[in-house]
């Protein structure tokens, strides 16, 4: 397989993270390796996804983040479908949800707004700040035209770690890597 046919990439990615015998372990020290990075943070709104395809779930460790502080937000995406952009609403456990775009939850009614941070979440990841995610363009496109840019915080399993991915012409390059086995990178650390 060529090392930058980012099809054939993806989908051997999302069988290998779907086939860990471990992910639920794999998960649970994500969370901890999550939870310790956010505490030297200052941001005080994050915008998440909703995982889907075995991706690591942040909201548990997000919400912990956020529940002793009333300033504090999770936001999830929603779709702009006009400029092909994610735009962020609030959300909480329990928070009333609907479909959106490819069939993932959206908050419902809930308010927009800009994260200072965003965790993105990575099918697979490169040196110095590359992502792999699933084609679409989103989260690069959203992350471009935010101003001013939140921090780009990558989380993903270490099995997604691709020494040879080069970039593509859109590709917007990460601030931070997180993984089960921790801080695979950070510019600001």
């Amino acid at each position: 397989m060529d090392a930058n046919d980012r099809s054939a990439i993806r989908h051997k990615l999302i069988e290998q993270r779907l086939a860990l015998p471990n992910r639920l372990a794999l998960a649970g020290d994500l969370q901890e390796v999550l939870r310790v990075w956010l505490l030297r943070r200052r941001e005080t709104t994050i915008g998440a996804y909703w995982p889907i395809k075995g991706e690591f779930d942040p909201l548990p460790a997000l919400y912990r983040w956020s529940e002793d502080h009333p300033e504090r937000r999770i936001g999830l995406p929603v779709v702009d479908k006009v400029h092909g952009t994610l735009r962020f609403h609030v959300w909480y456990p329990g928070c009333p949800m609907e479909e959106d775009a490819f069939h993932i939850p959206k908050p419902k009614g809930t308010e927009e707004f800009q994260p200072q941070l965003m965790l993105v979440p990575c099918l697979g990841f490169g040196p110095c700040g590359l992502r792999l995610g699933y084609g679409g363009g989103f989260m690069d496109k959203t992350l471009a035209e935010m101003s001013p840019r939140p921090v780009a915080v990558g989380i993903g399993y270490a099995h997604g770690f691709l020494p040879l991915l080069k970039p593509s012409a859109l590709d917007v390059p990460l601030d931070a890597m997180l993984t089960e086995e921790g801080v695979v990178w950070d510019r600001e650390g």
